[in-house]
Parts: structure tokens; C-alpha cells; sequence
């Protein structure tokens, strides 16, 4: 039996930390929450019996107040029957609903969109369809997934005719939306017509028709559009293996196969399988060929297969590691948002044209500051290898939504008009939690630069799942800390395969000891130890190690804490590390709450900060609040607000703000004042004098006791997720994971290790 290559194994452990993400705590990706308080009796009135009444007797009169009165104007739902999961196949319905989970949490991630996923037991397209047209007065719009062809052409007909809400099948429109926004670019690109370029697409199931059926209302001749199957080219008079949505698209030609199709054709859109195109078929098309590979996971024919035979072509694929990926997810989640917002009965073409035309535009514009930082070595400017934007630009939501809310109200489809766009846009601006794109950013800053990082807590099964992430997804090379021997036999423990991909440190035998001794000698001989002493440290400590290894440039950045105190892992990390010149050491966390970010500082180190302390930590954490996308604006708090109640022990808040004024900061700030009008607009509206500009999103708390006490809170009492902390002002890239962190806090923290060797 052949041995298991380092891709397999990769993907094997691929697979089991993707089952033990899904099972972790609470199984499953998606949960519900309330929206109103359940405080009080007089809570419960209102929203139970008998005050939930009125709204009942209010809907009867008027079914469109059931926008204004429960979820519905912000709930999809997505169904499937499961007959055509991913490249899987027919799975069965419940087998699908990871994916539909998967779905629905795409949904709230990038447009804030609750999403509910049904799964329809049942293959009978009478069945399927009785059962969403009777639920579907409760939601306002429906998401049909993975559903076979030619089913889901049928009911997804039939659903349009009889509902009032929006229902679309993502795997047709959505792929054929984002091709059709990346062919609007090649095309300018490349000089050519839209009307008069010939367009060959291989593939006759539910997205290559819809792809065919869009690029046709975007002005391409339908007698240049030649759609083929496995039989080949789809022609008029043709009887195999056809049906009436392959017949819309026959057309007349003595064209017959593949091969004959692509010749002299300008665009190839492959939604077949791998190895459908071949080189000669790349070399006998049109001067400069756009050629969309998106078979999945391997596309028709790869962009080296195709760089081989020319290097004039547009290519695009379905893949991440290729440029100009077409993702549906930036289709779906914005022509949703779109619809529900306008309360549009339907998506018309109209409305996937604009949503088409909104994606190509925002691709010929300047990519900002934060995107291009985080595809660092990727150009992501527009040209050949740049026809779409990519996943994670922030300004997908306020562009994309806007305009197929138009499009609805110019179409007449739109139940409730806006009248201010621009404001519409800026809402939308403001309604995605910017710290996950944040945290994407960090991750693909990482993947983009790859890094040396060491985890110094090597011979941890948690530690080990993480570098094997960290080498399976690009991000860098993992060095662990640790006995070789011990390594390997916990690998072969949880199924990892055999320890050969992965550097190891041995700290006791290491040949670099001595070089490490001599360094971490030169700077603790006058500050307390011996020689002997910084000898032992190397050889038995792996995090006085592991930060030799960073401070020697043996590594960029370094990973501990699994297994040791927060403060017992930064004292080794000091004995061979300083703080940066200039900065002050400090702990920054990163509060995720469902409608906001907040960093909160100082929660590791300084236990009462000086003024002086207080407003550097104030400068050092704006700055990296800007480093994550954010505009800074600085609470200090207190017990107290402006100087009420007057106390000695607020005193030196009020201090810190004044040095922060004599040094003339460029952000937001003030203090002293309480948490609850730090973070509520309205009552900072009670001091009009107060600098804040709306709520705080850095709060600088007035001892260490304050804030890791709030920040523990947080994380215990739900209500939010705490990131960190991260260990500020470090001469090098070192953080620190609390006890007890998960695989995916020793990822993250390392993501921000990778990110901070850059400045």
C-alpha cells in the first residue's frame, strides 16, 4: 500500500479539525438569539401574551407590516433537498446541512443576514415545492441550494410564479452573476465588443444555462453564444441528451464537438470537469482568449497548462490560490441584503445585471489601504490578473446592495422604495462587524508574506493541530519547540502522519545552543545571571529558547502560553527580550460583540499605570486600532464621569488626558468617564462637551484589575468573543495564548505574530 503524500495528510488533517470545528461546544455553525430584552414580567408581556396581540391583529389588517413588526424583512431561507451537495452528488437532505449551515452563516458574515436552513426530505419536485410555498410567508426571501438539474430549474420556475418574496437557486444566477461581472472586465481589457465577441460554454446544467441565458441580456449575440454538453455542441436539430432549457440555447451551426467550438472563439467558460480543455484547444482561440476555468476543485485546465501555450490570455477559476477567483459569495449575501431592504417581491434580471455591473466597477477602482495590504504580493490592481475584487473588501456591502436596490424600484419590484442612498450606503458601511474582515486581513497578510514562526510549546497536541494548519493553509513554515520523539508519537496519536514536513528544535540538543547562550549572556550578565544560569534557561526552557530563536532572526515570530501562566511565559520571554525603544509593554484585547469591536487595554502587565502610561498605552492602541481598519476613538475610563464623583484615585486619568492633549494625537479621545457613556451615544449627548464623536471603540481602563476582570466577564458570560490579549510593544513579534486556548486561538495570535515581523 502507498504511503499517504504531505497533501493527503494535509487534507487529512484538513478533515478532522474541520469535524472537530463543527462539533466544538455548541455542534453546528448557527444558534438564534433574542433581539429584545427578557428582563423583566413586564418584558415578557410585550412579547408574549398579551401584548404580542397587537402586532398579530396589526399583520391581519396589512401583511406588509410583518416587516415592520418580526424578523421577516432580514430572514432567508436556505433550502436544499441535498441531490446535489458541492462536487459530492446526491448526499441525501440531511447530509447537506453542514453546507446549508455553511450558508446561512455567509449570510450573517458578510451582509448580516439571518439565515435558517431547512432541509426538504423528499425528491418529488411536486413534494419539494408544496412544502417552501406553504412556509414561505415566513420569510422574506429563499436561498435553493444544491438541488440536481434539470429539478431545480423546474421548481425554481414554479416557486417565482406563486410566491411574493424573492427565491433564487444561488448555483445558477449566483455563478452566472459573477461571471458575467468578470467577463464585463475582460472584455474592456481586451478591446473587445461585448455584441460582437463569440463565446463558447462547456457545461449545459444549471449554471452554464443561467451564464448563458445573462451574458445574452448583457448585449452578447445569442447566435455567438455555442453552449456545449458531454455530447457536444448544442445545435438546432440535435435530439440526444436534450431538454428544453438546453433548446432555449440551440443554435445554428454545422459545429459539432468541442474542439471545433473553441476554435477562433474569444471567450471559454468551462462549468464541466477537470481536463475538459485542452493546450491545442488554449492555442487555437482568438488573439487574447479569456478562458473562466471554474470546474471545481480542479478547474478544465490549469493557468500554468494554459501559460504554456500563450501568455496573452485572462484566465479565471473557481480556486483561491489562482487570481480571479469567481466566488459566489460575492454575489449572494449583497443581492439579498439588496432585495430584503427594498422589500422586493422577486429578483429580476434587472437586478442580477446591476449586481453584475456593481461588482466589475468596483474592481477598475483603487483597492484600499487594508485590502491591499492583507493580499501583500498579489497585484490587486485592475488588469489581467485583478477582473473581480476579492472576498473580503469591505466596500462590497455598500456597493453591491445599493445598486440592485435600485435596480428593483426602477424595475417595480420594490415594496418599499429608499429614498436616501447615500445614507442607505453609509448604513450599510456600518452594519458588519469590521473586526472578522479585520482578522481576514491579518490571515491573508500571512498568506501573502509567509512566515517563520516557532511554537514553543511544540509537543502539545493543540500546538501541533495549529502548525499543521499553519503549514497546510500557507501561511508560513511552523518550527516546533520540543523532543522529536515525543512529537511524532502524538502525531500518530490524533492521525497527523509521521513528523518529516515539520521543522523541530530540540532544545537540549540543538546545535545552536551555543550561539543562544552567548547572546542571552550578553544581556543578563549585569542584570542578575551567570553564565551557567543563561546556559540551563536554553537548554530547559523552550520559551527562553523559542525567543532566542526570534531574537537571533532564527524565526520571525514566536507562540506560547498553552501550557504555563500568562505571566510565567512573558517572564521568560523578558529574560532574552526587551520592550521596544520608545513603546510601553502592555496587553491589548479584542472584544467581538454582536453590533461592535472594542479594544481594551491594558489587560496583562501594568497593574496601575502612571499618566504617563495611561497615555502611551492610549497612543499605542489607537495606532493599532488604525492597523486593523478602525478609526480610533479613546475612552479613559473610571468609577467617575468629568470629574463627578471627585475622587484622588481619578486623578491621574485626568492627568493622562492632558498629556494626551499636550502632545497633540491625531485621534479621538477623552476621559475620565464610565463604561456606559463611553460606549452609548446618546449619553454622551448629556455632555456636550464631550470630544467623542459616537461610541468608543478603544477603552483604556484605569488598572489592570479593571480590565482583565471585564475582559474575563465578556468572555464567560457570553455576549461576546475575546481575541488576545496581544502582547504590545515587544522589540519583537511575541504573543502569548491564555490557558486553556483552543486551536484557534494559537492560529489567530500566531496570524498577528506573522503580521507584527513586518513593521
Amino acid at each position: 500500500m502507498d504511503k499517504p503524500t504531505d497533501g493527503e495528510k494535509d487534507n487529512r488533517a484538513l478533515d478532522e479539525e474541520a469535524l472537530r470545528f463543527h462539533a466544538e461546544g455548541r455542534p453546528g455553525k448557527i444558534s438564534i438569539s433574542p433581539t429584545k430584552p427578557l428582563a423583566t414580567q413586564h418584558d415578557l408581556s410585550l412579547a408574549y401574551s398579551p401584548g404580542v396581540a397587537a402586532p398579530c391583529l396589526a399583520i391581519q389588517r396589512d401583511k406588509l407590516m410583518a416587516y415592520d413588526y418580526t424578523a421577516k424583512g432580514n430572514l432567508v431561507a436556505v433550502i436544499s433537498n441535498g441531490t446535489a451537495v458541492l462536487g459530492l452528488g446526491n448526499l441525501g437532505a440531511l447530509a447537506s446541512k453542514p453546507v446549508m449551515e455553511g450558508k446561512a452563516v455567509l449570510f450573517k458574515r458578510f451582509a448580516d443576514i439571518d439565515g435558517i436552513d431547512l432541509e426538504v426530505d423528499t425528491e418529488d419536485v411536486d413534494e419539494f415545492i408544496n412544502c417552501v410555498r406553504f412556509l414561505g410567508q415566513s420569510f422574506g426571501g429563499i436561498n435553493l441550494e444544491d438541488i440536481k438539474a434539470p429539478e431545480c430549474f423546474i421548481i425554481e420556475q414554479r416557486l417565482r410564479e406563486i410566491m411574493d418574496i424573492p427565491v433564487f437557486h444561488d448555483d445558477q444566477h449566483g455563478t452566472a452573476i459573477i461571471v458575467t461581472a468578470g467577463l464585463v472586465n475582460a472584455l474592456h481589457l481586451t478591446g473587445r465588443e461585448t455584441a460582437d465577441c463569440r463565446v463558447v460554454i462547456n457545461g449545459a446544467g444549471s449554471a452554464g444555462i443561467a451564464c448563458a441565458e445573462l451574458i445574452k441580456i448583457m448585449g452578447v449575440a445569442p447566435d455567438n453564444v455555442i453552449l456545449c454538453d458531454t455530447s457536444g455542441v448544442i445545435y438546432q436539430g440535435r435530439e440526444a441528451g436534450m431538454n428544453q432549457w438546453k433548446s432555449a440555447h440551440a443554435v445554428k451551426t454545422d459545429l459539432r464537438d468541442l474542439d471545433e467550438a473553441v476554435a477562433g472563439a474569444d471567450v471559454f467558460i468551462g462549468l464541466s470537469a477537470k481536463g475538459a480543455m485542452t493546450p491545442e484547444m488554449v492555442a487555437a482561440m482568438a488573439d487574447k482568449p479569456i478562458i473562466f476555468a471554474l470546474a471545481n476543485p480542479d478547474p478544465e485546465i490549469t493557468p500554468e497548462a494554459i501559460a504554456a501555450v500563450r501568455d496573452d490570455a485572462i484566465v479565471a477559476t473557481g480556486r483561491s490560490d489562482y487570481p480571479n477567483q469567481v466566488n459566489n459569495v460575492l454575489g449572494f449575501p449583497y443581492i439579498f441584503r439588496g432585495a430584503l431592504d427594498v422589500h422586493a417581491s422577486t429578483i429580476n434580471d434587472a437586478m442580477k445585471m446591476a449586481a453584475a455591473e456593481a461588482i466589475a466597477a468596483l474592481a477598475r477602482e483603487d483597492v484600499p489601504d487594508e485590502v491591499a495590504a492583507a493580499y501583500a504580493g498579489t497585484r490587486l490592481q485592475y488588469g489581467s490578473d485583478y477582473i473581480l475584487p476579492v472576498p473580503f473588501d469591505p466596500r462590497m456591502i455598500s456597493r453591491i446592495a445599493p445598486a440592485v436596490a435600485k435596480a428593483a424600484m426602477d424595475s417595480g419590484v420594490a415594496q418599499k422604495p429608499i429614498v436616501d442612498m447615500d445614507g442607505y450606503a453609509r448604513e450599510l458601511n456600518g452594519r458588519l462587524d469590521p473586526t472578522a474582515t479585520s482578522l481576514h486581513l491579518v490571515f491573508e497578510r500571512a498568506l501573502a508574506n509567509p512566515k517563520r514562526i516557532v511554537f514553543a510549546e511544540g509537543e502539545e497536541e493543540k500546538v501541533i493541530r495549529a502548525a499543521t494548519q499553519w503549514r497546510a493553509n500557507g501561511y508560513g513554515t511552523p518550527l516546533l519547540v520540543g523532543r522529536p520523539g515525543h512529537i511524532a508519537a502524538t502525531m500518530k496519536a490524533i492521525g497527523l502522519g509521521d513528523i518529516a514536513p515539520f521543522e523541530v528544535h530540540n532544545s537540549e540538543l540543538s546545535d545552536d545552543t551555543e550561539r543562544y547562550v552567548e547572546l542571552l549572556y550578553s544581556r543578563r550578565q549585569r542584570r542578575g545571571a551567570l553564565l551557567r544560569d543563561c546556559q540551563r534557561w536554553v537548554n530547559q526552557d523552550r520559551n527562553v529558547f523559542a525567543a532566542c530563536m526570534v531574537a537571533c532572526g532564527d524565526a520571525d515570530g514566536m507562540v506560547t502560553g498553552l501550557t504555563r501562566s500568562y505571566w510565567g511565559s512573558l517572564e521568560k520571554v523578558l529574560r532574552v527580550l526587551d520592550p521596544e525603544p520608545g513603546h510601553r509593554l502592555f496587553g491589548l484585547s479584542m472584544l467581538l460583540a454582536h453590533d461592535k469591536t472594542v479594544l481594551i487595554a491594558d489587560t496583562t502587565v501594568n497593574e496601575t499605570p502612571s499618566p504617563e502610561e495611561l497615555a502611551d498605552i492610549a497612543i499605542q492602541s489607537a495606532a493599532k486600532a488604525r492597523a486593523l481598519g478602525h478609526e480610533p476613538r479613546v475612552a479613559l475610563l473610571s468609577y467617575s464621569t468629568f470629574g463627578y464623583p471627585s475622587a484622588a484615585k481619578t486623578a491621574r486619568i485626568r492627568e493622562a488626558v492632558k498629556l494626551l492633549d499636550d502632545r497633540g494625537v491625531d485621534f479621538e479621545y477623552d476621559g475620565e468617564m464610565s463604561a456606559d457613556i463611553a460606549l452609548d451615544a446618546d449619553l454622551q449627548a448629556l455632555f456636550p462637551f464631550c470630544r467623542l464623536s459616537g461610541p468608543a471603540n478603544v477603552l483604556i481602563m484605569p488598572g489592570l484589575h479593571a480590565a482583565n476582570i471585564a475582559s474575563k466577564l465578556v468572555q464567560k458570560l457570553g455576549g461576546g468573543t475575546v481575541i488576545g490579549p496581544l502582547l504590545m510593544g515587544l522589540e519583537k513579534p511575541v504573543q502569548i495564548v491564555e490557558l486553556g486556548a483552543t486551536v484557534s486561538d494559537v492560529l489567530n495570535l500566531a496570524a498577528f505574530a506573522a503580521a507584527d515581523s513586518d513593521r
